[in-house]
């Protein structure tokens, strides 16, 4: 719905009536009546496929579209509508909510909501759509407590077409509280926060939290990674997790915002993993996920949960997926409850199947370019008005435009800008920014900015938001997001350049703007990016051609016509100076302040194109004349219009873009026409339980009608022209094509398929599609500006209105024309700026009423055809039809009429407190045009019963009387608190249509006199109380004669207070036929007691008192003579008897006081609480007759218990229930169910006491298989424990599968045991129906992971709740005897945190209503059994101080808040029990979020004292205070006191040793003889197989093998079957609390209402004067086992060879291996083997490390110091994952990684037997491969292989490594120990390693031998042969010459 238009009324009180088929004419008029219906002629069954779907078909249909609309979170308006028999008044259903909410009663904010229109066949009946009178508001009187849901729009610089806007509404989205899925709590529903509305503008506290579990498959394997998490600016960092790329953090970050939603839902949410370097390099992203803060609120429970993020490098688009993230994000809001859902740590990690990703978006996401062309802008205000610009303005004498603009545009946390135009109001870019983002993108708003360029700080003109979902769709018929090229129209502040601007958050598209500021022509377009494209990640802006607009729009004139009738109200301070109306659309009209002027004269207009005019140019008399205020009293002043009515016209030249706002107008009508039946027939649903025969038959016209509708819009859609010429027209035109014929095929199958039984489903289903058609209702390409009537006095605007153009548009075509035009409307003024959302901006500065009508100049004839007729004609009048003619300015009213009017105002009730006290002094003021008159004061109430009649002699209304009958005028009763000093305070407005009799109506029934009806009564935005009131216009004669009026009664006494008005006259009592019947009744109260009262005026309250009133009686409590002491009552039970009203909707409401009684008479008052109706606590005792009817449905039953074997017949009084537990063993072999003997269920009375015994003893023993291998001595809570939790998990899984209708139920052929075939042959159908489905669906069992892990029989389990134990729906919140009732004192601010502050204390008690005396006939009993004649709190429990042993049981807190700079805390747990406080601060768990305590807090309470449990978690700190994380608070007296036993939770299973120890005082048989005799029936009879209780039989089978397996404790288990079944006691039994851990969460009075965590726990209470119970449970935390693994690296194999030996070349590697358990600071490392020329290394090297394990969890528990100056150890817990890398050793730099492998000890592949048999395939995850847990095998060698990934993710094999694990506990490794690596003891041989593994530089000699003599051995004796005959040569011809001398001398 467009954000301005939320205040029209549409009057009028036709009857409402089914849509006619063929429209009718107004008499004389010849224009379509104002019914809006189509023209239709019946469409033969036979001419067409589209009624020739089958029944099956039809079948089909609807189930698909269940499954398609369970898809999406649809909230479901299922709203009460009023009967068709009622007054016409009762038909302008539920006024004052959507009519004030809209602004009509103060005009300080905007609510976005979407009125319905329902059918047009009367203006009349649109006025249901804002006024809230309802008739069946009797079954909850919470709704105030009511929290509703997000829909996410914007704010508002449009109303029109944007997400901001056009979302479904809050009212279209109420919650049916009374559905009967919800339980009681539920009726807390989350709070409709409306995107453009006061709550969304609000601040609020919010919590982000995200957990970031661990990271899987990053790119690449060495690395040290971690993660970054980024909301908006602030950055936070989990540890660094160095040398893997499968880290585990677990590490838990909360981010705290304070703001409005609207601007948290804009934030994005960033996460991403960074590669870790050291100080001198910053770290280098591996990639990265976003997604805004509003996707995250869209999901089911606003959480994502153990969702893995994928990875994505913005830089590197082509390479894809760089790892994935799981992480766990959610958003929490005030009153939000966190919910966790089932899945489980032991769950397998499908990746694909769980991304995070929302509903819908495909798991392979594209990246894709969002293209933003920015064309122009015009019509831009001047901006600049600082006084710079000024000076220089006036020195230079520039003229120009002082303004820079620019375009920002947001999108996915990246911005991009065009240029800046210098001194340009109307600039021209001609740009287009680039955005490149995944598609489809997880950040759903774009935001446009139009900004001026300020030197200093640029100032924003206004902010356009665009919502994704609204230009693209994903279905079938899905197209990419695309926009225009179209204008969109910017909204913000108002136009005058003010130093400080007031309003310039609306310039930020923060609530609804209030003028016109600019618009922007732009287009949006998106493609889709090809893998081999490598875009930018930056954002790109880049210059575009122009465009010429003209080619997709042409220009037309149109026309604006406005005729104010009448103007009262008027704020006081307003009436100084004479005051004006403007009307303006865009800037034409803007007389005030906008850029032009009004042309000379409208023939200036007649142009040959119209396109070269100026959209800003036009002419126009768009103000009204100036007037001043008069009054007739000294409150309400107004304008003296009388008869002559003010008129105002603009001519404009706009786009000519009707079609879009036609279409969305076709469809609204459409949808309304469907919503109204269905309405309808959900309030006949609600009413009578079922449909009658009437209302189905209506139901199924209302479909034939809307199917008709729909195959006209579809036949018009097709033979007519495009919406529009943009890409988005057309597939926006198919879209709604395609959904109206699926609406079409909808309605044909409910009206085919629909029964009174399956009613209620299909309804559910039909609004939620409803609501899904209701949001592609708005275009987000607009079509024309919105329209703004401004109240101007003293050249100021002062206060405005904002109607959208589609709501005033007029066709031809009766379903196309705008709901508002050519009609009356009443609208209230609203506030601009700031004062609209102060308790100042509660007044209306006016309300007008007024005639609205816009079309083109062609249409100009129709403008006054929607006129009340009797008007005079003029000149101007006359010449309506000629186009260029000027409409009157003003038009004058010949025939009026003169009424007396009556306003019977006889109660409220919960009216808001506006004195101190808490209380008001109250009193109504009744205004109708200019006259105005006052109740009485009542005193000190909040539900005051004035019981007066008010007359209003003289009211005067221009118009026909038919016309007067179909628009009455609007009544507003404004209530106030009367104060001593000042002026009255405001409390808040109703408003009111009266009845109308002429005066030839006769006063008679059914019209006359009118019923009271209550009205909603609201204050701003929220809602201030109901007013029981009615009114009737009284015709009297004008001028002379007797009027025909009834006669008024009797004046009654006042009741002493000074009346407000002087000239008040006698005070007039409602007459008796209007005012309720009365009966006699008694009101009963239980007074119990006070608690937690607070000091008043610094004083304790020492001797309270109780005054309960109702209906003008009072009753008194006792007085508590020392609240000190004993804060209870002494006599509890009174009674009085009073005259109430019969009908369920006058029934009053009953105020609770507490005033303390002091010294010397005097009593103040200590709080009040104020119950709106007692109809709640109405109890109306069953008849004999009733009772006969009911037993006589359950004689069907008896044929049960015709027990074949005994051959005898049960008793007729006797009752035979079955046990629906599941009784058969945990594990059944074979998977044979098995069918237990008929000899189950036969008594055995004649046997004696010890034949059960003797028959158990026979039986087998449980076999050790069926068991478990160890003995219970193993076993202790925790192992419980975590199969409990496993055991809820599945449950949750199971019923979620059931929600949605996927787990269909398996037919099992399970007997029950106590039903032969014969009897279930002969038994009831619907009997046998309901226990074939019992037997066919059992509770879930364990999965095989449980069974396996636990291996603990079902019936020793535990239950987990997932929640407070006070929400189980079947404990009723244990106020079955008290309940606690909240005492307020002081004046409602509208502040939360103040309004919390309002508590002052807590009485506890109770109170029922029923009529006195008795009838005689009745039948019935109170809770414990007693007759009603002698009161209905009889047998309720002493009310004595008592004394209890409290056993506390705190098991662990999740998600606490991070309280240090670290992001971790230091908790502990404080108690506070009374007086008592316990701490246990020396047991604080250093840095954990996710403590586990396991602590039992014993100690002693007396009640009523100590009645309220305080458990506090603290943050422990060295220096300075202990910091609250947060508490939670138990009312441990109503669960003591509860008939539910809250005391000490039931076991499934009596066991007398072991871990399922009975806990309580008292054996089962003592509590189940207790239980008996309370209640007033025979004790239990014990006998096999069966116990008897009263007249009801329990059977039981004694065959189970969990339960009955010990003979000494046959009865006792028996007993405890039956406390476990004890609801089945008919009438008196109630749900046992069972046994039990319950999650509460906890909260810090600091951020009230967000949660801060949960705490896992339990409470048992023990009577003092009982016998004590055994020792308490013993929880504490298990300690870790301690465990050695042996790791031996035998050998590895092809190895990858990295280096070139330096000499040769050859490939070789020096290959070493390291491996670790807990982290690399626990790395071990083998030797090396150097020079492996084959990939081939022998290690024999051995790792050892030891390590404390947890089993239940699957951890490795490391305590370490996280840094050197950390106080203490720090306990964490990992995966048990041993992870072994291969190295290459390079000496001169850095070693060389080659390859690694992660064993998860708990899930690993077997080994290969061989290095040939180990390939990749063996690291595969899909099943295929034999798994081995290390803690089950203990020992396992074989070979495994080394990988690495290469740039496309693919893994590649690098080596492979035999290796040897071997797992010992701590004690086996001390008695065989192992020495590391090859060392003492059990050392290990050293490897035969080749001569030539060494290291060269060590060995020379080796070095010889192995690299030169090896490689070049016969080149080296080539070498030396050459050599040494070259040197004998050598020394040949050396020596030769000397010798040869020698020779030749002789020598």
């Amino acid at each position: 719905m467009d954000e301005g238009a939320h205040c029209l009324v549409d009057i009028s009180n036709k009857p409402r009536q089914a849509p006619p088929a063929v429209h009718k004419r107004d008499s004389g008029r010849g224009r379509p009546s104002s019914s809006r219906q189509l023209t239709l002629e019946p469409v033969p069954r036979g001419d067409t496929e589209y009624y020739d779907t089958g029944l099956d078909d039809l079948q089909r249909n609807i189930a698909n579209l269940e499954r398609t609309l369970q898809s999406t979170d649809t909230v479901i308006d299922m709203e009460a509508d009023v009967d068709d028999d009622l007054s016409r008044t009762r038909k302008i259903k539920a006024a004052g909510k959507r009519f004030l909410r809209r602004g009509l009663s103060v005009g300080n904010e905007k609510v976005a909501v979407r009125e319905r229109n329902t059918k047009r066949t009367s203006t009349f009946k649109s006025v249901k759509s804002f006024m809230r009178i309802g008739k069946n508001r009797l079954q909850d009187s919470s709704g105030d407590e009511e929290q509703g849901l997000l829909d996410l729009a914007g704010p508002s610089s449009e109303p029109e077409g944007n997400y901001s806007h056009n979302s479904i509404s809050s009212e279209d989205i109420l919650v049916d509280l009374h559905s009967p899925v919800e339980t009681p709590r539920t009726k807390k529903m989350r709070v409709a926060l409306d995107m453009a509305g006061p709550s969304a503008l609000k601040a609020a506290d919010f919590q982000i939290c995200i957990t970031v579990i661990e990271a899987r498959q990053l790119a690449g394997l060495n690395m040290d990674p971690v993660v970054c998490v980024q909301v908006g600016d602030q950055r936070k960092y989990t540890s660094v997790k160095e040398s893997t790329n499968c880290p585990y953090y677990n590490e838990y970050f909360v981010f705290d915002f304070h703001m409005p939603p609207i601007m948290l839902f804009d934030k994005i949410i960033t996460l991403s993993v960074l590669h870790s370097r050291n100080f001198l390099r910053a770290n280098k992203l591996l990639g990265n996920f976003k997604l805004d803060v509003a996707t995250v609120w869209n999901q089911t429970d606003r959480q994502f949960y153990h969702k893995w993020a994928l990875l994505t490098d913005p830089d590197d688009v082509t390479a894809g997926p760089k790892g994935y993230l799981k992480c766990d994000i959610s958003v929490i809001g005030k009153g939000d409850q966190v919910k966790i859902p089932p899945k489980s740590e032991k769950d397998e990690d499908d990746i694909e199947a769980n991304l995070l990703l929302p509903d819908g978006v495909p798991i392979e996401r594209q990246r894709a370019r969002f293209i933003i062309k920015i064309y122009k802008a015009d019509g831009l205000p001047k901006m600049d008005s600082s006084i710079l610009a000024n000076i220089k303005s006036a020195f230079t004498g520039e003229s120009q435009d002082i303004i820079d603009p620019y375009v920002q545009v947001c999108f996915a946390g990246m911005t991009g800008r065009t240029s800046v135009q210098k001194n340009c109001c109307a600039p021209v870019w001609n740009e287009q920014i680039v955005f490149t983002e995944m598609f489809p993108p997880l950040c759903q708003r774009i935001k446009i900015q139009l900004r001026d360029n300020v030197p200093i700080h640029p100032s924003i003109i206004a902010t356009h938001f665009i919502d994704l979902n609204t230009i693209s769709h994903d279905g079938e018929r899905g197209f990419l997001p695309t926009f225009g090229p179209a204008y969109i129209y910017m909204y913000g502040s108002t136009r005058d350049c003010a130093l400080l601007d007031q309003s310039s958050n609306l310039n930020k598209g923060m609530g609804e703007g209030v003028s016109y500021r600019a618009r922007i022509l732009i287009s949006i377009r998106t493609e889709i990016i090809d893998n081999f494209e490598t875009p930018s990640s930056e954002v790109e802006v880049e210059p575009i051609m122009p465009i010429n607009e003209f080619t997709f729009e042409k220009h037309e004139e149109f026309f604006l016509f406005a005729s104010i009738f009448d103007v009262n109200m008027i704020d006081k301070g307003l009436v100084d100076k004479p005051i004006h109306f403007e009307l303006s659309i865009g800037n034409a009209g803007n007389s005030l302040d906008g850029p032009h002027a009004s042309m000379r004269r409208p023939q200036d207009l007649a142009v040959e194109s119209l396109d070269e005019l100026n959209a800003d140019t036009g002419y126009w008399q768009s103000t009204t004349q100036d007037m001043k205020a008069q009054n007739t009293d000294r409150y309400y002043y107004f304008l003296p219009y009388w008869d002559t009515k003010q008129c105002m016209h603009v001519r404009s030249i706009w786009p000519d873009h009707r079609r879009r706002l036609y279409n969305s107008n076709m469809l609204s009508y459409i949808i309304d026409i469907l919503e109204d039946g269905i309405t309808d027939a959900e309030t006949a649903l609600r009413t009578n339980g079922c449909l009658e025969n009437t209302a189905l038959a209506s139901l199924k016209s209302v479909m034939e009608t809307v199917t008709i509708h729909c195959a006209k819009y579809i036949e018009y859609m097709n033979n007519s022209s495009p919406i529009g010429n943009t890409k988005l027209d057309r597939e926006r035109q198919k879209l709604c094509i395609y959904e109206i014929e699926q609406l079409a095929s909808l309605a044909r199958t409910l009206k085919a398929v629909i029964t009174r039984h399956s009613v209620k489903d299909r309804l559910k289903t039909t609004f939620a599609y409803i609501n899904r058609l209701r949001y592609i209702c708005e275009d987000s390409q607009h079509a024309m500006p919105d329209i703004f009537i401004w109240m101007i006095s003293n050249g100021k605007r002062i206060a405005y209105q904002r109607i959208p153009a589609r709501d005033i548009i007029y066709s031809d075509r009766p379903d196309e024309i705008g709901r508002l035009c050519g009609k009356m409307q009443t609208l209230f003024l609203k506030w601009p700026g700031k004062k609209a959302s102060t308790p100042s901006g509660w007044t209306v500065p006016a309300k007008i009423e007024v005639y609205l009508w816009l079309g083109v100049l062609q249409d100009k004839k129709h403008f006054m055809d929607g006129l009340p007729h009797g008007y005079s004609t003029s000149t101007e009048i006359k010449n309506v039809e000629r186009p260029r003619a000027n409409p009157p300015s003003t038009i004058f009213y010949s025939e009026r009429h003169k009424f007396q009017m009556r306003a019977y105002i006889y109660q409220a009730r919960s009216l808001i407190g506006s004195d101190s006290s808490g209380l008001s002094d109250p009193f109504a003021r009744v205004v109708i045009g200019d006259c105005s008159a006052t109740t009485q004061v009542i005193d000190e109430t909040l539900s005051p019963t004035w019981d007066e009649l008010l007359v209003f002699d003289d009211v005067l209304l221009y118009s026909t009387i038919d016309q007067i009958k179909k628009d009455p005028p609007t009544i507003a009763i404004e209530i106030f608190d009367q104060d001593k000093v000042g002026k009255s305070e405001f409390i808040g407005r109703a408003i009111a249509r009266p009845h109308i009799k002429s005066l030839y109506d006769k006063y008679e029934k059914p019209d006359f006199p009118p019923r009271l009806e209550w009205y909603n009564v609201f204050r701003g935005g929220e809602s201030a109380g109901e007013l029981l009131a009615t009114f009737e216009l009284l015709e009297v004669p004008l001028k002379q004669g007797t009027p025909d009026l009834p006669d008024l009664p009797e004046p009654r006494d006042p009741n002493g207070k000074p009346p407000i008005d002087a000239n008040k006259g006698p005070i007039l009592p409602v007459p008796v036929g209007i005012r309720p019947t009365l009966s006699r009744y008694r009101i009963e109260i239980l007074f119990w007691g006070l608690r937690n009262l607070k000091r008043v005026h610094l004083l304790s309250v020492d001797k309270p008192r109780v005054d309960i009133e109702c209906a003008g009686h009072i009753i008194y409590s006792s007085i508590i003579q020392n609240s000190k002491r004993n804060p209870n009552f002494s006599n509890p039970v009174k009674y009085i008897d009073v005259e109430l009203p019969d009908q369920d909707l006058y029934r009053p409401p009953l105020t609770i006081r507490v005033l303390d009684c002091r010294s010397f008479g005097r009593v103040t008052l200590v709080g009040t609480h104020t119950i709106n109706s007692i109809h709640k606590y109405m109890y109306t005792p069953m008849s004999k007759r009733e009772r006969e009817l009911e037993d006589r449905k359950r004689s069907l039953i008896q044929l049960q218990n015709v027990d074949l074997h005994a051959n005898r017949i049960v008793q007729d009084d006797i009752i035979m229930t079955t046990d629906e537990r599941e009784n058969c063993p945990l594990i059944i072999p074979d998977f044979q169910l098995v069918a237990y003997g008929s000899n189950a269920t036969s008594p055995m009375r004649k046997k004696g006491p010890g034949y059960a015994k003797r028959e158990l003893s026979r039986k087998r023993k449980p076999s050790s298989e069926s068991t478990t291998d160890e003995d219970d001595s193993s076993k202790d809570w925790w192992t419980k424990y975590f199969a409990s939790v496993e055991r809820m998990i599945e449950e949750e899984k199971e019923n979620k599968k059931e929600r949605q209708g996927l787990l269909q139920p398996c037919h099992l052929n399970f007997i029950d045991e106590t039903l032969s075939p014969h009897e279930e042959a002969h038994s009831p159908r619907s009997e046998r129906g309901a226990r074939r489905r019992r037997t066919a669906s059992p509770k879930p069992k364990l999965s095989p992971t449980i069974m396996s892990s636990s291996e603990i029989p079902v019936s020793t389990l535990t239950k987990i709740f997932p929640h407070e134990l006070e929400t189980v729906p079947e404990y009723e919140e244990f106020k079955d005897w008290l309940h606690s009732f909240d005492l307020y004192r002081g004046k409602k601010t509208g502040d939360d945190s103040e309004d919390e502050s309002r508590v002052v204390g807590t009485f506890k008690g109770a109170l029922k209503v029923y009529k006195w005396p008795l009838s005689k006939d009745i039948d019935d009993h109170n809770l414990m059994g007693f007759d009603p004649n002698n009161g209905f709190f009889q047998g309720v429990p002493s009310n004595e101080p008592i004394h209890v042993l409290i056993r506390v049981y705190i098991v662990k807190a999740t998600d606490l808040h991070p309280m240090d700079f670290n992001g971790k805390a230091d908790p502990y747990i404080v108690l506070h029990l009374g007086s008592r406080k316990i701490s246990d601060k020396e047991h604080y768990q250093s840095k954990q979020l996710n403590p586990v305590f396991g602590r039992c807090f014993e100690t002693e309470a007396t009640f009523p004292h100590d009645s309220m449990l305080t458990i506090q978690v603290l943050d422990w700190d060295l220096l300075g205070k202990d910091d609250l994380i947060g508490e939670t608070k138990i009312d441990l007296e109503n669960r003591f006191y509860s008939r539910h036993r809250a005391t000490c939770g039931l076991p499934t299973k009596y066991e007398e040793e072991g871990y399922n120890r009975w806990r309580d005082a008292m054996k089962p048989t003592q509590i189940l003889a207790k239980l008996c005799k309370d209640i007033k029936i025979d004790p239990p009879v014990y006998e096999y197989g069966r116990v008897r209780v009263g007249r009801t039989i329990f059977n039981m089978s004694m065959d189970d093998p969990e339960l009955f397996t010990n003979p000494e404790t046959v009865q006792e288990q028996m007993a405890l079957n039956v406390l476990r079944r004890w609801h089945e006691v008919p009438r008196l039994g109630t749900h046992l609390v069972i046994e039990h851990v319950e999650t509460r969460p906890l909260y810090n009075p600091n951020k009230p209402g967000v949660e801060q965590g949960r705490l896992e726990m339990w409470v048992d209470m023990f009577p003092m004067d009982m016998p004590l119970p055994g020792q308490s449970v013993d929880i504490a935390p298990r300690k870790p086992k301690s465990y050695e693994m042996r790791v031996i690296i035998w050998n590895t194999d092809d190895v990858v060879l990295e280096d070139d030996a330096f000499f040769t070349g050859e490939k070789m590697s020096d290959i070493y291996v390291k491996g670790w358990l807990k982290g690399p600071d626990d790395c071990q490392s083998t030797d090396i083997h150097y020079r492996s020329l084959t990939g081939e290394g022998n290690f024999n090297w051995r790792f050892v490390y030891p390590f404390e394990y947890l089993e239940a969890e699957e951890r490795i528990v490391i305590s370490r110091k996280e840094s050197l100056f950390s106080w203490d150890e720090t306990e964490c817990k990992i995966p048990a994952r041993l992870e072994l890398q291969v190295w290459d050793a390079d000496h001169f730099s850095a070693d060389d990684f080659l390859g690694a492998l992660t064993l998860d000890l708990n899930r690993f592949p077997r080994g290969a037997k061989s290095s040939k048999l180990c390939t990749l395939d063996m690291l595969r995850s899909d099943g295929s491969v034999p798994m081995v847990n290390i803690f089950k095998q203990k020992r396992i060698k074989g070979w495994w292989p080394f990988y690495t990934k290469r740039d496309n993710e693919e893994m590649e094999l690098t080596g492979k490594v035999e290796a040897e694990i071997h797992l010992l506990t701590r004690e086996e490794a001390e008695k065989v120990p192992a020495g590391l690596g090859r060392n003492e003891p059990d050392p290990l041989d050293k490897p035969n390693r080749p001569d030539a593994s060494f290291m060269w530089f060590l060995n020379p000699l080796k070095s010889l031998r192995y690299i030169l003599w090896h490689n070049y051995k016969w080149t080296i004796i080539k070498a030396a042969f050459i050599i040494g005959v070259a040197s004998m040569i050598l020394l040949l011809v050396y020596a030769v010459p000397g010798y040869t001398v020698k020779k030749f001398l002789g020598a």
